[in-house]
């Protein structure tokens, strides 16, 4: 090696690192290896109170995307608008819904499971109807436990439960906090979508007081970046500084492709495999298990 040489390798050995948008070392997360038993299930809710964020679609994708890396995956729609079943080409009417679960004790959450188009991936459905448990629940006895006694039904069928809460911090995101061992907060890039977020930490940590002692904050995601605008770079910059290493380190950015699969009723792994969105997504779903979120 010439002098000219070695001095030009010696100066690429010490250039920074490349950043990812969080302002932190880019790295590639491993692929997670294989289980050699399946369940109990982790159970991990999607939650924001600002609707319009990226809850339904990161269950949708995160979820396909575990059941790649070949996780038993149940999703739970537990949004009225029943977006999650209708993005997974599910039956919803007709059919017993996490809805019936909660009224009747009598039917076993076994026969509200629906197969999805994705190997390993399934989902309880929702629709309309949902509206209606928040006054049908109130006076329930422990109504804020009601759907971790559904899910404890199920869990050892599955290695990860997913629930996709609505927009929300009604008595039907605490019945999904109370149940879940972590959180996933999806984080709108934008200012309006920021400023809820101390107010869901805020009842996390209410939950934790009084109802549900081990959850936990597996992450904040970005979503919808846009590393074109100032303001997606300026909102992220004040999430990581806020809230640190509690933000993830994979973002989902802005992209056509995600209503596009909406409409084709497909997680976008499958729509646009090799497209940079379902790349993120596997990259989170790899961060997600090298974190710990998920086995």
């Amino acid at each position: 090696m010439t002098n000219q040489t070695r001095d030009s390798a010696d100066a690429l050995a010490t250039l920074p690192p490349e950043l990812g948008p969080t302002g932190r070392p880019h790295r590639e997360f491993p692929a997670p290896k294989p289980l050699r038993s399946h369940g109990p299930a982790r159970i991990i809710a999607l939650c924001n109170q600002k609707g319009g964020v990226g809850k339904t679609t990161t269950t949708i994708n995160l979820g396909a995307t575990l059941a790649e890396y070949g996780r038993r995956v149940l999703a739970v729609d537990f949004d009225p608008q029943g977006a999650l079943s209708a993005g997974l080409g599910v039956q919803t009417h007709d059919v017993p819904t996490i809805y019936d679960l909660l009224l009747s004790r009598a039917i076993d959450p076994k026969d509200a499971i629906q197969h999805s188009s994705v190997e390993g991936l399934d989902v309880i459905p929702a629709n309309i109807d949902l509206s209606a448990a928040e006054i049908n629940l109130v006076n329930e006895v422990a109504r804020e436990q009601i759907l971790a006694g559904v899910l404890r039904k199920v869990s050892a069928d599955y290695d990860v439960i997913l629930i996709d809460c609505q927009p929300s911090l009604g008595l039907l995101t605490v019945n999904a906090l109370t149940a879940a061992h972590g959180v996933v907060i999806p984080l709108e890039c934008e200012y309006f979508a920021l400023r809820g977020v101390a107010l869901l930490i805020e009842t996390i940590d209410k939950v934790r007081d009084r109802l549900n002692p081990a959850i936990t904050l597996d992450g904040i995601l970005a979503t919808m970046y846009d590393s074109r605008t100032l303001h997606s770079r300026e909102v992220l910059e004040r999430v990581v500084d806020a809230f640190g290493d509690d933000v993830l380190e994979t973002v989902i950015t802005r992209t056509v492709k995600f209503p596009d699969a909406t409409v084709a009723a497909t997680p976008i792994t499958e729509f646009a495999p090799e497209h940079q969105a379902s790349k993120s997504y596997r990259q989170l779903a790899r961060e997600l298990v090298f974190r710990g979120a998920v086995a």
